[in-house]
């Protein structure tokens, strides 16, 4: 069954056609507009203490924060998934926040962000730099996990110092006011991208929650106080008509969504059959710059290998922390788990991954929408395995397994599920080292989006002579914006120093992930893409497994460390992750 590829429409949960008021929203745009020469003219030690005040002022709020967002989720505040929610929805936000505070005092003492390196070279003419570890710090609790920034082929490590933070060479002729049209799903992304905006662009913002998060936007004025005091910063609401208008105004001079490919085509060419005409003819209505965060079905390679039961159970936990998380409503949760057809154990790691979903229980499918594209998935795969309780609104988890590779056109490997659904196709491969090839192209080629995916593989397959060279050639050639091997590819977003956007090159008509990165707090120019790595089995497991039960005490934990980095927390947090 064809269908059509992407993202499903977006769904705000609001009335589209309602009055709005014009007046709010300009002077809204006023008010950043009048200070974006103040901005530009905001030296980096000011702009540190500015980013200093944003992390206490977070964590003032933060418990507020999350209890509100536990509650529109349906979390227990104080449970695991409380836990996931205050890392995923605050804490990456304050771990960015402390990242590009860093970058700003090296930007007033040496003239730009320093990095830790090592710088590396890498197939296709690249140079890779190595951006975590940061510190020792780093290094306890990220223990045997790095992340590295490939930069686009051609350019030399001089090239890559002389262009960092390039507005911070001339601010003035950076100074704008940008749009970010924040998610509904994930309450750091609106502000993330404030930073992004604010501190790597050079921009004044003004942001529009997205509707489902609405409820969010008086902690997010709290904590971003110190912008919105300054006038540097304001926060609308509304719906579609408000995006509408506020994409048009002539003061914006640019524009970040983070959304699905619809949403895009809609700001840039219009919806309905004029849209559809616009964007077939390359007639965009809005030609000021988009840039976007969209989404894909990312995929997950498992590489065959002799693994022995201990290691089966870890990643299936780990898989199925990936598809649980946030109940599956992320831009970069697994859509398609790849294997190779004649992997011996392929059953055996298949049926942990669903007794680790049986362990695990089903959430609020609060996100709009939902129930719809989990029904069209259904329409076409209808014997998918549902596992878990379905009572007071929760989805069961959905596993559809054996997809026809072949079938091109089918639904679970073009349309980006945005719900708890998952599927899994197998490959051939006359060896692992052919079939790490074939899943490389077939990533490539077949399945849609371009934003992010994960190898898994043992340590013995990657010390193998023939299959280690593989491996790395696959990370190479593979044209996604962050890549995990042995670590869920959210970690680039989570890390901040990484840059997370879409791999570079699509045209406004086909737009697929998106266009530009964020995240990035070493202000790199030029990334293509992040590659994140972790030990094949960590212990103790991360905390941020969807099975840790000590999740709620750990996260806070690290939030407070995150907030205020001590040797005297350490010893506290190790210690919470061990009883997880």
């Amino acid at each position: 069954m064809s269908q059509v590829r992407g993202a499903a429409a977006p769904t705000s949960g609001t009335q589209d056609h309602v009055a709005i008021d014009k007046a709010v929203l300009d002077r809204a745009i006023g008010d950043v507009s009048a200070r974006a020469g103040a901005w530009a003219s905001t030296p980096a030690s000011e702009r540190a203490r500015l980013l200093e005040r944003i992390v206490n002022d977070t964590f003032e709020v933060s418990e507020e924060w999350n209890n509100a967002a536990c509650e529109a989720k349906g979390y227990d505040p104080n449970g695991p998934t409380g836990g996931e929610e205050l890392f995923g929805g605050i804490g990456t936000f304050v771990r960015m926040a402390q990242a590009l505070r860093k970058a700003m005092i090296d930007i007033a003492t040496t003239g730009r962000p320093q990095y830790p390196g090592p710088v590396r070279h890498k197939p296709g003419n690249r140079i890779a730099i190595q951006v975590l570890p940061v510190n020792t710090f780093d290094k306890i609790l990220y223990a045997g996990m790095t992340g590295e920034v490939w930069m686009e082929p051609g350019l030399s490590e001089t090239e890559v110092k002389a262009t960092q933070a390039e507005v911070y060479q001339a601010p003035a002729s950076h100074a704008g006011v940008s749009l970010v049209l924040g998610a509904g799903n994930v309450a750091s992304l609106g502000p993330r991208d404030v930073l992004s905006k604010l501190f790597g662009e050079g921009k004044v913002v003004i942001l529009k929650a997205n509707p489902v998060n609405d409820y969010l936007v008086p902690y997010w004025e709290r904590a971003m106080s110190a912008l919105i005091d300054e006038g540097f910063l304001r926060i609308v609401t509304g719906g579609a008509q408000v995006g509408s208008y506020l994409t048009q105004h002539e003061a914006i001079t640019d524009i970040h969504v983070t959304g699905s490919d619809k949403t895009h085509d809609a700001i840039v060419f219009g919806v309905g059959p004029e849209g559809e005409r616009r964007k077939a003819s390359n007639e965009p209505l809005v030609t000021k710059p988009v840039s976007c965060e969209l989404g894909n079905v990312s995929p997950v390679v498992i590489v065959p290998g002799e693994w022995s039961q201990n290691e089966i159970e870890y990643q299936a936990k780990h898989v199925a922390t990936m598809m649980t998380n946030n109940a599956g409503f992320n831009c970069l949760t697994p859509r398609v788990i790849i294997t190779h057809k004649d992997w011996a154990q392929r059953e055996g790691f298949f049926a942990a991954l669903e007794g680790v979903l049986a362990g695990l229980p089903t959430r609020r499918a609060y996100y709009p929408g939902a129930e719809a594209r989990r029904d069209s998935f259904l329409a076409v795969h209808p014997d998918a395995h549902q596992i878990g309780d379905v009572s007071n609104g929760t989805m069961p988890w959905t596993l559809i397994r054996d997809v026809d590779a072949s079938d091109v056109n089918d639904i679970c490997l073009n349309v980006e599920a945005f719900c708890a659904l998952t599927s899994e196709t197998a490959l051939e491969g006359d060896s692992t080292s052919d079939f790490i090839r074939k899943a490389t192209d077939f990533c490539n080629d077949v399945v849609w989006g371009t934003l992010s995916m994960t190898l898994i593989a043992d340590p013995r397959t990657m010390k193998d002579a023939e299959c280690g060279p593989a491996l790395e050639q696959a990370i190479a050639d593979l044209r996604y914006g962050s890549i995990g091997l042995n670590l869920w590819h959210a970690m680039s977003f989570a890390f901040s120093t990484t840059a997370w956007g879409a791999f570079p090159g699509h045209p406004i008509t086909d737009i697929q992930s998106g266009s530009g990165f964020v995240g990035n707090a070493f202000l790199f120019a030029r990334p293509q893409k992040s590659v994140v790595r972790g030990p094949f089995v960590a212990k103790p497991a991360p905390a941020w497994f969807a099975t840790n039960n000590n999740a709620g005490v750990v996260m806070r934990k690290l939030l407070a460390f995150e907030v205020k980095p001590s040797w005297s927390k350490i010893p506290g947090l190790l210690a919470a992750a061990l009883r997880g």
